[in-house]
C-alpha cells in the first residue's frame, strides 16, 4: 500500500432519499452507513474512509435537507448545514428528474456562500429509459447552477460512473498527513453501527411513522476472551404505549423478527458470533427532549477546525 500524502474531505449531500449513504457505502467498499426506502434514514454525520493511491479521501455522509418538525430534525438540519464548511469539496447527489426542488437550491445556495467546488452526481441511472431524460436533468441543473466543476452520472446500486466519480476527487485532494489509519473506514465506534444496524430493520420492517420515532441505544457490548463471541444488550425507544406493542408484535414475532434480521448483518460486520437481547422501552415526545438528544450522541459539530476525536495521529 502506497504511503498516503494526500487527503480529501468532501460533503456528500442531496434531499432524503437520493441514495448518499448508498453512495458512501459503494466508494467505501462496506456498509458503514444503513439505507432505507424511507426518509430520514440517517440521523447523524457519519464519515467514510477511502484510501486509493498515496490519498485518503474522507466521505461526510449527511441526513438528507428537509423541513424540521422537531428537535431532532432541528439538529439534523444544522448537521447539513454544518458540513459544508472547511471541506474540500461538495458532491451534490440529486435523482434523474429535470427539476430542481427547494431542498437543492438551499444545498447550492449554501455552497455559493461557502465558495465551494461543487460535483453533481446524478445517481440511479439504472432507472432511467431514455438518454434524453438524462439531457433534460443536467439542463434544468445547469440553469439552476452555473459552478458546477463536473457533472457526473452514476449508479451506486451498480457501481456505474464510480471510477469517473473517484477520478473527479481526486482533484480536490491537498497536501496533507493521513486523518485515519490503515483499515479504519468509518470513524463510528461498533457499538454505534449495530445501534444503526437494529435501526435499519425497524425501518424496513415497521411502517408508516413509527420507525422515525424510535432510537436504539447498545447498553452493553462485551466480547468474551475465551471465545470472541459479543454479547449485546440494545434498548429501543419509541413514543408512544401503543407503538411499544406494534414493536414487539403478537407473541413477540416482530421484535424477534427484527433482532434476528439485525442480529446477521451484525456478525458479518463484527466477524464473530453475536448474542443479542432486546428491549422496548417508552420514551414520550423523546424527539423534543434536547437532554434526551443529546444522550442517543446527536450532539452539534463544528468544522471550522475540524477535529476528529476517533482518529489517531500517523
Amino acid at each position: 500500500m502506497e504511503h498516503i500524502t494526500k487527503t480529501a474531505m468532501i460533503t456528500v449531500c442531496g434531499r432524503p432519499n437520493v441514495g448518499k449513504s448508498s453512495l458512501t457505502n459503494a466508494l467505501v467498499g462496506e456498509k458503514i452507513a444503513i439505507v432505507s426506502d424511507k426518509p430520514q434514514t440517517t440521523r447523524n454525520r457519519i464519515y467514510g474512509v477511502v484510501n486509493r493511491g498515496d490519498t485518503q479521501y474522507v466521505l461526510l455522509d449527511t441526513p438528507g435537507l428537509h423541513k424540521p418538525r422537531s428537535r431532532l430534525g432541528d439538529y439534523m438540519v444544522k448537521v447539513v448545514r454544518e458540513s459544508l464548511s472547511s471541506v474540500e469539496c461538495a458532491l451534490l447527489l440529486v435523482e434523474p428528474i429535470a427539476h430542481v426542488g427547494e431542498p437543492e437550491r438551499i444545498l447550492l445556495q449554501r455552497i455559493r456562500e461557502e465558495n465551494l467546488p461543487c460535483v453533481l452526481c446524478i445517481n440511479k441511472i439504472d432507472t432511467v429509459e431514455k438518454k434524453d431524460t438524462l439531457l433534460e436533468v443536467i439542463a434544468a441543473y445547469s440553469e439552476a447552477y452555473d459552478g458546477f466543476d463536473a457533472i457526473i452520472p452514476i449508479s451506486a446500486r451498480t457501481g456505474d460512473g464510480l471510477e469517473d466519480l473517484m477520478h473527479q476527487l481526486e482533484k480536490y485532494a491537498q497536501e496533507g498527513p493521513q486523518l485515519f489509519p490503515d483499515g479504519m473506514t468509518t470513524d463510528q465506534a461498533d457499538s454505534q453501527v449495530c445501534a444503526e444496524i437494529v435501526r435499519e430493520k425497524m425501518l424496513r420492517c415497521l411502517d408508516k411513522e413509527i420507525p422515525h420515532g424510535t432510537a436504539v441505544e447498545v447498553t452493553r457490548f462485551s466480547e468474551r476472551v475465551d471465545s470472541g463471541i459479543i454479547d449485546l444488550d440494545v434498548t429501543i425507544y419509541c413514543e408512544k404505549a401503543s407503538h411499544k406493542g406494534i414493536i414487539i408484535g403478537k407473541g413477540g414475532e416482530m421484535l424477534k423478527r427484527i433482532s434476528s434480521q439485525a442480529r446477521r448483518d451484525i456478525e458479518k460486520f463484527m466477524g464473530t458470533k453475536v448474542y443479542m437481547e432486546t428491549w422496548v422501552k417508552v420514551k414520550e415526545n423523546w424527539r423534543d427532549n434536547p437532554n434526551f438528544i443529546r444522550s442517543q450522541g446527536y450532539t452539534a459539530v463544528s468544522y471550522t477546525h475540524l477535529t476528529l476525536p476517533t482518529i489517531c495521529s500517523v
